[in-house]
């Protein structure tokens, strides 16, 4: 069997790796020399902790499984099984790490509530103010700027695989085939179009107008910290973002303690994550309206900046880059992907929002069970 996958970013490049493994010749397209968009614009996080019981929970669990075994055997993706701290400041944060760790699924998360001394101990670094943390042990990390690049040369090293960058894919020909900007036809038994945030195009001339919509962000990454994190570390805002938090907690955290003004014009959590040279990827905002801004606004990066060295109790690094990027999520925010067939023998698969690089493997799984390959 030949698949034609259309899309280098990690869903793309996960439905590769799954067709490979599965015996299958695969030929991969890539309008860009190598993927830029959001798979690379990201913490890197397999972020199991908030996510809604049932389907996506289910997938995150899975694909945390997945990593984990494809890091085994391709060292170069930089898995690391750190879990994640998000400390809490007061009663009424406190109150929902408690609901949190009081789920019936609390277990398969691997939430515990720990003291403030408790939390140092896991993670040393976290030097500043804080009362408790709730601790999630099955997150785990990727390097999101290395993974694909990690993932296509164990691919390549298997002979069944074909990159093609500098490709765009211009027209679906009839069935099971696409024609790219040189002109050329590539024909196989299933194509896959997994086009990221690129929704306009051949996405609207072969789909139409979908259910998924566009999401902008801010992040930035320092300089090395110059010890480790030994965990990745969220605040109390992701309790109001991530869905797994709903609670009657959290409905008083809401009503009684109002979320600071910079987090709430943009729409923020912090979330952050240590590199493996040392830096922290810290993030982020969103920012769903259209047209999205071209510019990147101090004030996010400021508010970050103080919540890190609160938590930190030291000064932040230099900031060594900061950027925006773009990705695709259902509107149907409890849809973990949207997955049509659009051809006789071609599905689009776009839409996993924030969970791109958490559940891509387990997404790409589920494409090739339903596919039959």
């Amino acid at each position: 069997m030949k698949v034609i996958v259309v899309g280098a970013g990690v869903v793309g490049t996960m439905h590769a790796w799954h067709a490979v493994e599965r015996g299958h010749e695969v030929v991969h397209i890539e309008r860009e020399a190598e993927a830029r968009g959001a798979s690379l614009r990201n913490f890197g996080q397999i972020w199991v902790s908030g996510r809604a019981a049932g389907e996506e929970l289910d997938t995150a669990l899975r694909a945390r499984e997945l990593w984990e075994a494809i890091g085994a055997r391709v060292p170069g993706l930089g898995f690391r099984a750190i879990g994640s701290l998000t400390p809490v400041r007061n009663e009424l944060e406190l109150a929902v790490a408690e609901a949190a760790v009081a789920r019936p699924d609390a277990a398969a998360r691997g939430y515990e509530l720990l003291t403030a001394d408790e939390a140092r101990a896991v993670n040393p670094a976290l030097r500043g103010t804080f009362e408790a943390a709730l601790r999630c042990e099955r997150d785990a990390a990727v390097e999101p700027r290395l993974a694909q690049l990690a993932l296509r040369e164990a691919l390549l090293a298997t002979g069944k695989y074909t990159f093609l960058p500098n490709r765009e894919v211009r027209d679906v020909v009839g069935e099971n085939a696409v024609r790219d900007d040189h002109g050329d036809v590539h024909t196989g038994d299933a194509v896959v179009l997994c086009t990221g945030a690129a929704l306009s195009g051949l996405v609207r001339e072969v789909a139409g107008e979908i259910p998924v919509r566009r999401v902008r962000l801010q992040m930035m990454q320092t300089e090395p910290l110059g010890e480790r994190l030994t965990t990745s570390v969220a605040d109390a805002d992701s309790f109001r973002y991530y869905p797994a938090y709903a609670s009657p907690a959290l409905d008083a955290l809401n009503e009684r303690q109002a979320q600071d003004p910079t987090a709430a014009a943009h729409k923020m959590q912090l979330l952050m994550v240590q590199r493996l040279d040392g830096g922290l990827t810290i993030g982020d905002t969103h920012e769903y309206e259209h047209p999205f801004a071209f510019d990147t606004l101090e004030d996010p990066y400021e508010h970050l900046t103080r919540v890190v060295e609160s938590f930190l109790g030291r000064p932040l690094p230099k900031i060594r880059r900061r950027w925006a990027g773009v990705y695709a999520q259902c509107v149907d925010t409890s849809r973990v992907v949207h997955r049509q067939r659009v051809r006789d023998g071609v599905w689009l698969v776009t839409g996993p929002g924030g969970r791109g690089m958490t559940c891509s493997p387990a997404i790409a799984e589920t494409t090739a069970n339903e596919l039959g390959w």
